[in-house]
């Protein structure tokens, strides 16, 4: 995945003098209250200057969210010197653990803390949170791809200079009954992107391109009313920070490459939710 911001994955180096290098074996009988305490007050005095206000323990032994009003980086407690920020997905149950906490978090109080920062992290989290309905998306802004019955819906943001994005359209290819939007953004240059989109048949050059490296069907160098800059310009507004992220008509996002069977198997997850009325 190519991500854009630390929003995805990021290690913050900070003085091994800040903490105390105590470890924590995973089956030990300690308070779990206690060490979600102890943590904090010890993130507080090492960073005195951010604003940790919470801290819970997760389904991983020794790994635990850190709270900074509605920012979220996750903390192993034996090394709290790094944080890692980006989502916990339970990959038997393919759920997101992380994105219906940061949806509760959007409060007034986090709102107001995302005008006052100088960074997008908290922006682009709590957008991130959101689900999105696929048809408030301005989808004739996309490529759009139809197989066989076109039935199942996905949204995907693609960047054609991006290299997990081309090991992804295989799988995209190989999945049936299905009609995919892609919504190209320049996060790596406009030049690609525009020369797609301005072919005389932009859905044949992006695949062209994408599967099998072929250039010859891009219009480069030739001026049309294109939607790039839109694209970006949505992305951002809904916390994509990174590519390919995909969205599926149940609301919920997957970020970065994954394979055909998780694909699969969140059609079929969407489709059940779909058939419940639980479409956002």
């Amino acid at each position: 995945m190519r991500v854009l911001s630390a929003a995805a994955l990021a290690c913050l180096a900070m003085s091994p003098q800040a903490f105390g290098q105590q470890a924590t074996s995973p089956g030990s009988s300690r308070s779990s209250t206690g060490e979600e305490a102890r943590l904090l007050v010890q993130l507080r005095k090492a960073h005195p200057g951010t604003p940790f206000t919470q801290v819970l323990s997760t389904n991983v032994a020794g790994l635990y969210e850190v709270w900074m009003n509605g920012n979220v980086a996750y903390v192993a407690s034996a090394n709290p010197r790094y944080f890692v920020f980006g989502r916990l997905f339970d990959t038997q149950t393919m759920r997101d653990l992380t994105g219906p906490k940061l949806a509760q978090r959007v409060g007034p109080a986090d709102a107001e803390g995302t005008r006052a920062s100088s960074g997008s992290q908290s922006s682009g989290s709590q957008a991130a949170a959101t689900a999105v309905r696929l048809s408030t998306l301005p989808l004739s802004d996309a490529i759009r791809t139809v197989r066989g019955n076109g039935q199942r819906k996905i949204v995907v943001f693609s960047d054609p200079n991006c290299g997990y994005c081309k090991r992804l359209e295989p799988e995209l290819a190989s999945l049936d009954n299905v009609t995919v939007y892609t919504f190209l953004v320049p996060f790596q240059g406009d030049n690609r992107p525009i020369s797609i989109w301005c072919a005389p048949d932009r859905e044949a050059a992006w695949h062209r391109w994408m599967l099998q490296g072929d250039a010859t069907g891009l219009q480069d160098g030739v001026a049309c009313d294109h939607p790039i800059q839109r694209n970006l310009e949505l992305a951002h507004q809904l916390g994509v920070q990174g590519t390919p992220t995909m969205f599926w008509e149940d609301g919920s996002r997957t970020e970065g490459f994954v394979g055909r069977d998780v694909m699969q198997t969140r059609l079929a997850a969407s489709t059940r939710v779909q058939g419940q009325g639980g479409q956002p």
